[in-house]
């Protein structure tokens, strides 16, 4: 898929006022010049940086908040107050400004010059108290935005900067996000279902449904020449059971998956489609449920939920979108069945086929099995364990009056023993602060049983993320004391409630 940073723009917006003459003025802008240079030829940047406006009056600031907000190619807007820029200033720009927000509480010159210093250089580097006046207007117009501080040289800063933008960036493309359900969420599952209409509200992606009819229509067109071609692949990526090589028994099975991949691939470019879902209950003129496709389009960049979960689906797209171009492996997740041990509790995460082989430890095998539920001929697809690690689960679910994000940090690891008798792929992982509290802190929370699961995106990005949408955040980590998250969840039940009224 091609890279939703490929075209996007940060715009950096640099505050004063006329109070210090001329000369100061033409000094901030060279230096907000520099700086805006400096960032967009960072490569852990992804978008373009651009030094977009020096502004004094309340009227630039108005005219600079609204372009941005009208500006397709801008994700976000980077606010600087270079000097003091009298923070009442901002409030009409503020309030019309749409794009995502980013205070980068920091000055031009890194040292104080302890011998030379005078009244010029301070009126110059107001950065310290001038960045406070602007936080002032931004807490009382209750503003969302990321605050980054510490000198703009620094790796760290930049290291913050460079995952606001990924998130800016993910969190515009969710607003341009069209998620396909083929057929309906598995019967009966609540956490699955949801609020389709609040969710293009609060996140901007779209959610509908196309029969299955209208997808197998697009796979039975596909030709053997193509299936031809993609089966090659297959054999040049994985390791391939000898059942499905040129001349094995399963061969045909091997040849109808690379259909509906082709078909399903088609489906999604045409419709331009970003994520989907499907549904074991729901397969009517398929031969197969889609297993090694579904990995195969997760690993392109595509999110997946799999008995019709749209919310993961959308989540794991966005999730993919943070980590584009340094992805270590992020894929639709699904907590399965612990290991109650003492000597250390673990969980094991699979689904029955659709784990994207982007967190694989190694080169996938292509295998075909049984499945015991759906009705359909057995499915081919990869199996796999997953890479050793700290990663993060992340949730989104519809609390009835508001989304909530809840997100668990883990520890992957590698399984304990061999599992010749699973044929699917999987990871194990050490749940924090532990599997007791963090079993139960999720449950208290509602959290889903599919979630999206990453090495690359962390819960930083995360909270990020959930901020930009005006959702509630919920951390699971190493700092969770069960008594306080039940306290947070209380508290938080009772400001939405308050906030409903």
């Amino acid at each position: 898929m091609k890279s939703a940073f490929d075209t996007k723009e940060v715009w950096l917006v640099v505050g004063s006022q006329h109070l210090y003459g001329p000369e100061t003025l033409k000094q901030v802008a060279a230096d907000s010049q520099v700086v805006a240079d400096s960032l967009d030829s960072d490569p852990n940047v992804p978008v373009k940086v651009v030094f977009k406006a020096l502004v004094t009056t309340p009227d630039e600031i108005l005219a600079v908040c609204r372009e941005a907000s009208a500006a397709t190619q801008c994700v976000g807007v980077t606010l600087w107050m270079h000097t003091f820029s009298p923070s009442k200033m901002w409030i009409r720009g503020l309030k019309a400004l749409t794009k995502p927000i980013c205070h980068l509480h920091t000055q031009y010159a890194r040292d104080l010059p302890w011998s030379t210093i005078d009244m010029d250089y301070m009126n110059l580097h107001q950065s310290a108290h001038g960045g406070r006046e602007f936080g002032h207007i931004c807490a009382r117009l209750e503003k969302e935005r990321a605050v980054i501080v510490g000198h703009w040289e620094d790796p760290a800063v930049r290291a913050k900067f460079a995952r606001w933008t990924r998130v800016a960036g993910a969190w515009a493309a969710s607003q341009e996000l069209k998620v396909v359900r083929f057929g309906d969420n598995m019967r009966q599952v609540a956490v699955t279902c949801g609020d389709k209409v609040e969710a293009e509200s609060v996140f901007g992606y779209s959610v509908n449904t196309h029969g299955i009819g209208d997808l197998v229509e697009v796979i039975n067109g596909i030709s053997d020449a193509e299936i031809d071609a993609l089966c090659g692949q297959y054999a040049d990526e994985y390791e391939l059971a000898s059942s499905l090589v040129e001349g094995g028994a399963m061969r045909a099975s091997l040849r109808e998956t690379a259909k509906i991949e082709l078909g399903l691939r088609s489906f999604l470019e045409t419709g331009g489609f970003g994520a989907f879902t499907d549904t074991f209950e729901d397969l009517h003129g398929m031969a197969q449920l889609p297993g090694l496709p579904v990995q195969r389009l997760m690993a392109d960049g595509y999110g997946f939920g799999g008995e019709g979960d749209w919310k993961t689906s959308a989540l794991v797209r966005t999730m993919k979108i943070m980590a584009s171009g340094i992805d270590k492996g992020t894929s639709f997740m699904e907590d399965y069945t612990y290991h109650f041990n003492p000597a250390g509790n673990r969980c094991l995460g699979a689904h029955m086929l659709e784990i994207c082989p982007s967190i694989a430890d190694a080169k996938p095998s292509c295998e075909i099995h049984p499945l015991g539920i759906g009705g359909k001929a057995d499915p081919v697809r990869l199996v796999f364990n997953g890479k050793s690690g700290p990663a993060i689960n992340a949730s989104v679910v519809d609390m009835g009056n508001r989304f909530r994000l809840l997100v668990n940090k883990v520890n992957a690891m590698p399984p304990e023993q061999d599992l010749p008798k699973l044929p699917v792929a999987r990871v194990l992982w050490e749940v924090l602060p532990s599997l007791e509290d963090g079993a139960a802190a999720w449950i208290y929370a509602g959290g889903a049983h599919h979630t999206g699961f990453s090495y690359t995106v962390n819960a930083q990005d995360m909270e990020m993320f959930a901020a930009m949408a005006g959702i509630e955040y919920l951390l699971i980590d190493e700092d969770t004391k069960l008594r306080e998250f039940k306290n947070e969840i209380r508290w938080n039940n009772a400001a939405y409630g308050i906030r409903g009224l």
